[in-house]
């Protein structure tokens, strides 16, 4: 069951207690009278609780660093305890197997470290709730343009990082401008297209040093997010167009990028 499609941006401008009184109490006799959009506001309310307690990451196992080490030290003591000559005339495959165990057990832990970070949902409902916000406050753009020359070098000494501008209009997606948002404890640069009636938000920051390199797609409370990777920065593109459209402008800004100069 689901929220009313045209109730879900006023859902959570009352859960952000952006709605004045009358919008207020219409809504909220709404929700009694709707099971879906009473479980939308209740889910919002749970993540904003989430949100407040910094319950956006998970801990390790405390044996984890110990049984990891030791798998380690397992593999590393066979390949030094195989002699040297033996070593020679064993079968390939007995050769690389020791080697192999290690690279798999380093590719293993990688994936395990990388996984909580792609299944919580706390960073998606961020992005959606900025989303959401930049359309109902009316600060969609900081700086409202179409000329990438301009957008560029605007975000020029606010941010730390170079996000590339490129203008998609040709593509089906045009530019409208830039501005400033906060995610996940951070300052971010946000790029807005327009596809029809439907805006955009393009939200990149720095890649995590450890963080996965992995691409994907997610449908949540009627919202389409993109993720992925590039150059060291990490982008996530959020709209209520069609999954499958929001692909295409991913596919779009990746082969334009390529070619977009930075500053």
């Amino acid at each position: 069951m689901t929220a009313c499609p045209d109730k879900l941006p006023l859902i959570h401008a009352l859960a952000d207690g952006e709605l004045d009184a009358a919008n207020s109490l219409g809504l909220e006799a709404h929700v009694k009278s709707c099971a879906g959009c009473a479980a939308e506001l209740e889910h919002i309310c749970a993540v904003r609780e989430h949100l407040k307690h910094g319950l956006l990451r998970y801990e390790a196992p405390p044996g984890l660093r110990t049984g990891v080490e030791a798998m380690v030290s397992e593999a590393t003591a066979l390949v030094e305890a195989s002699p040297p000559a033996a070593a020679a005339h064993q079968p390939r495959s007995g050769r690389w197997f020791a080697g192999g165990a290690i690279t798999a057990l380093a590719a293993s832990l990688t994936m395990f470290l990388a996984l909580p970070q792609l299944t919580a949902s706390g960073i998606e409902d961020q992005l959606i709730a900025s989303h959401v916000r930049s359309l109902l406050a009316t600060h969609l753009t900081d700086v409202a343009t179409s000329d990438k020359h301009v957008i560029r070098p605007w975000f020029n000494g606010k941010i730390d990082f170079a996000p590339p501008v490129v203008d998609l209009t040709e593509q089906g997606f045009a530019l409208a401008g830039g501005r400033l948002d906060y995610v996940d404890g951070r300052v971010v640069a946000a790029l807005v297209y327009h596809r029809r009636l439907h805006s955009i938000n393009l939200f990149i920051r720095p890649a995590e040093r450890f963080g996965s390199n992995a691409s994907f797609t997610n449908t949540r409370s009627g919202y389409s997010l993109e993720r992925w990777t590039g150059g060291g920065l990490e982008y996530w593109a959020v709209s209520d167009i069609p999954a499958a459209e929001l692909g295409q402008f991913r596919q779009q800004f990746l082969n334009q990028s390529k070619h977009a100069p930075m500053r």
